[in-house]
């Protein structure tokens, strides 16, 4: 027995209303107060992430200095032995660390904000909130790791007998452009993986061919000096790691025209990001 077909009219007058249908524009300029206004809600998420990230662990949160540690101590023993690397009279084990620590907290802002939407998605269907919180409560807790990781680099200053030069606050510029690109990136993986899954397993190999096309181990300085432009736009990280390498340890300033280039190409990444994130927003729970 077939079932009877509704007219159309029938079904038109099943469809929700137009006022009750959920409607979110992607303004840039309500984004900040949304999250400002849910600012207890990221820091209950990112309480939640570093209780659960800890419990029961031996180590605690020496586990997020252990990352950075073992690398450094493999480039300094290895890679330092089979490239020449020009540190300007910098402590390899320094010149290496600052650069591993912006590096890990891009890593871990994206590799567990960018997976955030997918493994929170009971929650992002039923909380009522901006759900940038979900990636943004998950660079709190990677900006938390690095900080602890930062430790050791007070440590290596006084095992290396070299100290912080008087220019080391002005690294508050590079990093106001790391937080931006750093932002921005996770923001359009956290709202592209809910719809193409297979890039959760693709970013972790991206990440690792990002480690080694940073310079990390290696200065700004061994790209070459036509390319460095194009480069700092593809990967602000670069005059990043560079200005904090400047101003921390060799006491000069960074070098303006790539890091502003840097910061002009993070800031896009940034509204690309928030205008991306809130345009599939509307389609998230159907894909869940």
């Amino acid at each position: 027995m077939t079932e009877p077909i509704e007219s159309p009219a029938a079904e038109k007058r099943k469809a929700p209303a137009p006022s009750q249908r959920f409607k979110r524009r992607a303004t840039l300029l309500k984004a900040p107060a949304e999250i400002w206004r849910a600012r207890m809600l990221v820091r209950a998420l990112a309480e939640r992430e570093l209780r659960a990230l800890y419990k029961q662990a031996v180590l605690g949160v020496a586990w997020s200095v252990l990352t950075p540690v073992a690398l450094m101590l493999v480039f300094t023993i290895f890679f330092q032995r089979v490239a020449t690397i020009d540190t300007h009279g910098v402590p390899y084990s320094l010149f290496v660390y600052i650069g591993l620590i912006a590096w890990n907290f891009f890593s871990a802002s994206l590799s567990t904000g960018g997976m955030s939407l997918v493994n929170q998605m009971h929650l992002v269907n039923k909380l009522k909130c901006p759900r940038e919180v979900f990636p943004l409560a998950y660079m709190f807790v990677a900006a938390f790791n690095t900080v602890i990781a930062g430790l050791v680099l007070l440590v290596l200053f006084a095992v290396n007998g070299f100290a912080p030069k008087i220019t080391s606050p002005v690294a508050i510029l590079p990093l106001i452009v790391q937080l931006a690109f750093t932002l921005g990136v996770t923001l359009i993986v956290a709202s592209v993986t809910v719809y193409l899954r297979d890039l959760r397993h693709a970013l972790p190999i991206l990440l690792q061919l990002g480690l080694l096309a940073t310079p990390i181990a290696y200065g700004l300085d061994q790209i070459p000096e036509n390319l460095q432009p194009l480069y700092s736009a593809v990967n602000p990280l670069g005059p990043v790691i560079d200005s904090y390498r400047a101003t921390i340890l060799y006491g000069t300033m960074p070098n303006w025209s790539l890091l502003g280039i840097g910061a002009v190409s993070s800031f896009v990444f940034l509204i690309a990001g928030i205008k991306l994130f809130r345009r599939l927003e509307l389609g998230f729970a159907d894909v869940a």
